[in-house]
């Protein structure tokens, strides 16, 4: 029998699976939340400190637990109860967020408190991410999983638009804190999406070996796959080297482009909108296109556009070029990702989105933005978004080109 063609409506998966449904509405709303946090994070940083350094390590220290833990979190995700770990880690999230609102609505934030509770935020994504990652194939099985990450990265990237934007308009009518208590808030709308989900009921897999060996095995399982480890290498240098360019925004809106928080907020939601376009293109037509295909256009051309931002002057100009930056990073990332997760054993799942978080939220913060950060203090933001993707350019040319395997997936 034909196949039947595949429905163009990007938001299939929604209808198709119920619980998919919760979990994206949910988390779709808290990321607003989330991204809310993010820029006024930023923005605090700078007005404490006057210092992009200060503002890359706030970054960074807060992807600190993600690198230490992350490993030992996809073992443990690999043997547990997947949704409970996650619901924990963000009932803990909202605590932080209730927190950090309060301290700087007293007046009592300073660079100290704001370090820690970065870093403490940093250690419950360090659990909370390889679970919700892996639980993903739980909600929409196999056969979904491509659209289901692609739409996954439409709420992404709508919270990037909205979150932002939002944020603006809180900071100019009620001030920074309220950010961060509209994040503590939306915390909840997830957590009521996760107590309706219905699973199957959680069995514990017998253990043959230590957590520890757990993290050994999944470790050797990526050296030992030739396509795993090439995509992982690929993701390892787009998170240090690219995804940077989003933490400086705020010096690059104040400084070369001469916009104030509200402009800062604009261009957060330029990357937005782009993403959100790619991640709908994804999910609707993604089928329609080789997916090796796609990804090869998608690398070279983000490490192009983030050249062009870090030479731009014009605003206008500038938040064109995130468009385009955004579409192209959302189809990366995706692509990567699922690849990723469709090669992968379900016994080793959790390990591999620990690793995928452990280079795409840790090594991209603690490495790339404190790199980024001081390379832009040194010599000017400009070079260090610049530099840093030419190298990306490069890297991604001959890995494309050792690795055939890539372009034919």
């Amino acid at each position: 029998m034909p196949r039947a063609p595949q429905s163009l409506n990007p938001f299939r998966v929604l209808v198709r699976h119920r619980n998919f449904r919760l979990f994206w509405t949910g988390q779709t709303l808290s990321l607003i939340g989330t991204w809310m946090q993010s820029m006024a994070q930023g923005w605090l940083a700078l007005q404490l400190s006057n210092d992009p350094f200060v503002v890359g390590l706030v970054s960074s220290i807060g992807s600190l637990p993600v690198l230490l833990f992350s490993l030992h979190a996809g073992a443990l995700a690999d043997r547990t109860h997947k949704l409970r770990m996650v619901m924990t880690m963000q009932s803990l999230m909202l605590v932080e967020a209730t927190l950090l609102w309060w301290f700087t609505w007293s007046g009592h934030i300073t660079v100290g408190w704001l370090l820690l509770l970065a870093t403490s935020n940093g250690v419950f994504n360090a659990f909370e991410i390889p679970a919700r990652q892996a639980m993903l194939v739980e909600l929409v099985g196999r056969e979904d999983l491509h659209d289901a990450i692609a739409l996954n990265s439409s709420g992404f990237n709508l919270a990037r638009i909205v979150g932002p934007s939002l944020a603006a308009a809180v900071i100019a009518s009620a001030g920074l804190a309220w950010c961060f208590a509209v994040n503590a808030a939306s915390y909840l709308t997830v957590l009521v999406g996760l107590t309706l989900i219905r699973l199957p009921p959680w069995t514990r897999a017998p253990q043959t070996v230590s957590p520890a060996e757990g993290v050994r095995d999944g470790l050797r399982y990526m050296r030992s796959t030739g396509i795993v480890w090439a995509l992982m290498r690929l993701v390892t240098v787009f998170a240090i080297l690219g995804i940077p360019y989003i933490t400086l925004m705020p010096v690059v809106a104040r400084d070369l482009l001469n916009t104030g928080a509200a402009g800062y907020g604009v261009l957060l939601a330029f990357v937005g909108v782009g993403g959100l376009a790619g991640a709908l293109f994804l999910a609707s037509l993604g089928q329609r296109f080789g997916r090796g295909r796609m990804l090869v256009v998608s690398s070279l051309s983000f490490a192009v556009l983030l050249i062009l931002f870090s030479i731009v002057r014009s605003v206008v100009l500038a938040r064109v070029v995130l468009l385009l930056a955004g579409f192209m990073m959302i189809l990366n990332s995706a692509l990567s990702n699922g690849a990723l997760q469709a090669i992968v054993p379900d016994a080793y799942r959790g390990r591999l989105m620990a690793a995928y978080s452990f280079v795409v939220v840790g090594l991209s913060q603690v490495v790339g933005a404190f790199m980024a950060g001081f390379v832009a203090r040194a010599i000017g933001v400009d070079w260090a978004i610049g530099g840093a993707a030419a190298v990306m350019l490069t890297y991604a040319a001959w890995a494309f080109h050792e690795c055939p395997e890539l372009r034919r997936m």
